[in-house]
C-alpha cells in the first residue's frame, strides 16, 4: 500500500507515520515537510520537500506517482507569532484571514486537482484532511476566531464538493473531512488552559482514531465531516 502524509513533520502528521509503519511495515510510506523534517524516522520514508501552498509544487509531486491508495492532508494554521484567532471584529486583519484560507483550505483543493488520478489507479482510494469543530456553522455558539473559523468551513465546503465530483469519476474513493479533538501540539499550546480535562489528546491517540477511520471508510459516507470518534458532525 502507497500512502502520503502531507504534514509528516508535524504532531500529528509524524504520529501518523509512526503508527503506519509500526502496524504496516510492508508500506511505502511517503510524507512531505516544508522546512525541517523528522530524521528519527528517516530510513522509513520517502520525504518531500514540498509548500503546500504552490500549485505548481504539488503538481510536481503528483507527477512523481502512478497510484496512490491513502492521502492524508494534517497541515493547519491556528496562530502565527504576530496573530492568533480573532476575538472581536477589530482583531482581523485582512492579510491574516487571507493566511488560513492559503494554509487551512486551498492545499486540500490543489491535492485533489492533481492527485485525482493518483488516486482513481487505486482500488481503495482514500483522502481524509484535518479539519476542524470550529468550521461548523450550525454548531458556532461562541462567534470569534474568524480567520480559522472561516478557513475551516471553507474547507468542509470543498470536500462535500470534491465527493460529488468523484462519486461520478471516481465511485470507490472516499473523501473526509475529520476533525481530531484539541490534539497536546504547538497549534494548540496557548489555548490548551481552557480545555476540559481528559479533552486534551495526545497526538498518538489522535493519530489512531484517524486511521481507525479510514480503514473503515466505505464510499458510501464520502463527503462526510466527522468527528474523532466516528461520529458525523454538522456543518
Amino acid at each position: 500500500m502507497r500512502v502520503l502524509i502531507f504534514g509528516g513533520n508535524g504532531g500529528i502528521g509524524h504520529s501518523l507515520c509512526k503508527q503506519l509503519l509500526n502496524h504496516s511495515p510492508e508500506i511505502e510510506l511517503h510524507a512531505t515537510y516544508r522546512a525541517n523534517k523528522r530524521n528519527d524516522l528517516s530510513d522509513d520514508i520517502i520525504w518531500h520537500n514540498v509548500d503546500i501552498t504552490s500549485e505548481d509544487k504539488i503538481s510536481e509531486l503528483a507527477a512523481q506517482f502512478s497510484s496512490i491508495d491513502w492521502i492524508i492532508n494534517a497541515i493547519g494554521l491556528l496562530h502565527t507569532p504576530s496573530n492568533g484567532p480573532e476575538k472581536n471584529l477589530q482583531s482581523c486583519q485582512s492579510e491574516f484571514f487571507l493566511e488560513n484560507i492559503k494554509v487551512n483550505a486551498l492545499p486540500t483543493l490543489l491535492i485533489a486537482k492533481h492527485f485525482s488520478a493518483c488516486l482513481k489507479a487505486s482500488s481503495h482510494p482514500r483522502f481524509v484532511t484535518i479539519s476542524a469543530k470550529v468550521g461548523s456553522i450550525e454548531d458556532n455558539g461562541l462567534g470569534g476566531w474568524y480567520s480559522y473559523r472561516s478557513s475551516k468551513a471553507a474547507l468542509n465546503m470543498l470536500i462535500k464538493n470534491i465527493s460529488i465530483e468523484w462519486s461520478r469519476r471516481m465511485p470507490k474513493a472516499c473523501i473526509l473531512s475529520v476533525h481530531p479533538g484539541t490534539t497536546d501540539t504547538p497549534l494548540s499550546k496557548p489555548f490548551q488552559a481552557n480545555v476540559p480535562d481528559g479533552k486534551l489528546f495526545t497526538p498518538d491517540k489522535v493519530a489512531s482514531d484517524i486511521l481507525h477511520i479510514i480503514e473503515k471508510a466505505d464510499p458510501e459516507i464520502t463527503g462526510s465531516f466527522l468527528s474523532y470518534d466516528g461520529q458525523t458532525l454538522p456543518w
